[in-house]
Order: structure tokens, then C-alpha cells, then sequence
């Protein structure tokens, strides 16, 4: 019996291919988010419905943003070009709880609203991960703090982003 061989699998939530990469997961997270929006909560997003900004960014937060923080200690080490489709993703979904025209620039948004990019909230959750590794009674997850490892390839790893 032969073990079938899959370009992606998927791991505890989690969408691994057999470069370990990120990409397919990144890929995988905006669809599920365009689909949310656009399938599930335009009814509640929509620019024609006069509910408050500020209860739309609570469906954006309480919502949308666990779908693609899940795992984010782990994939945030991923490329800038794949987390950049998650920031497209999350610029799309503020200009549309915002209505705002299309000369409005991503960065006014995100200050307006007090949304952090894709970037920043992989920074954030990554440091208090970090600090969470550092006081844990488990003398197993030492190894996990060592920075100074030799590495044989270019990756990023997620003790990078500090």
C-alpha cells in the first residue's frame, strides 16, 4: 500500500506544503476571509447598512481577525510576499467597513481605525510568545529559546522576528 503524496496538507488548522514555506496557508487563510466576508457578513459589512463603524470593526476583530492570527507564532516567520496577501486581505476589509473612496490611503486607515498591519501583529504576538517560552517550568522548551543556532538555510525562523 502506497502512502498517497500531497502537495498540501492540512495539520491541526494549520495548511503545511513540501517547501514549508507559508504560502499555500497565507493563500488558503484570504479565501477563507474573502469568503466570510463576502458570502456570510456582507449583510453586516456592507457600505449600505447604517451600522456604526465601531460595531463593524468589532465583527472585523471578534471574527474575521482569528482566521488569520490562528498559528501566527509559527507561520509569521513566513515571507513578506506572503504576508502581504494577508495585509491586502485586511486593507480590503477596512475600506469597505469604512466605505472609504479609493484615494484614501491604507496607512490613514489603519491609524484612523487603530489597526495594526499584518506586520505588527506578527511582531506583537511573536514577542509575547517569546516571553512566554522564557518563564515556562518546562526545561524542554529551552532548546526553543537558543538563538544562536547554526542554520544550514536562509529561512527566516520565528526567533528572527525579534
Amino acid at each position: 500500500m502506497e502512502i498517497p503524496v500531497a502537495a498540501v496538507t492540512k495539520y491541526l488548522g494549520m495548511h503545511l506544503d513540501h517547501k514549508l514555506n507559508w504560502r499555500g496557508h497565507t493563500v488558503t487563510k484570504r479565501k477563507q476571509i474573502e469568503l466570510k466576508v463576502k458570502k456570510k457578513l456582507s449583510w453586516l459589512l456592507g457600505r449600505k447598512l447604517q451600522l456604526s463603524i465601531a460595531n463593524k470593526l468589532l465583527i472585523y476583530i471578534t471574527i474575521i481577525k482569528p482566521i488569520w492570527t490562528y498559528g501566527i507564532e509559527i507561520w509569521g516567520c513566513a515571507s513578506k510576499s506572503s504576508q502581504a496577501i494577508l495585509q491586502k486581505a485586511q486593507s480590503k476589509i477596512l475600506r469597505v467597513i469604512t466605505n472609504a473612496p479609493w484615494y484614501v490611503s491604507n496607512l490613514t486607515l489603519h491609524e484612523d481605525l487603530k489597526i495594526p498591519y499584518v506586520r505588527e501583529v506578527v511582531f506583537d504576538k511573536y514577542a509575547k510568545h517569546h516571553q512566554k517560552l522564557e518563564m515556562h517550568p518546562n526545561p524542554l522548551l529551552y532548546p526553543l529559546l537558543d538563538i544562536g543556532q547554526p542554520r544550514r538555510l536562509k529561512w527566516t525562523r520565528p526567533m528572527d522576528l525579534l
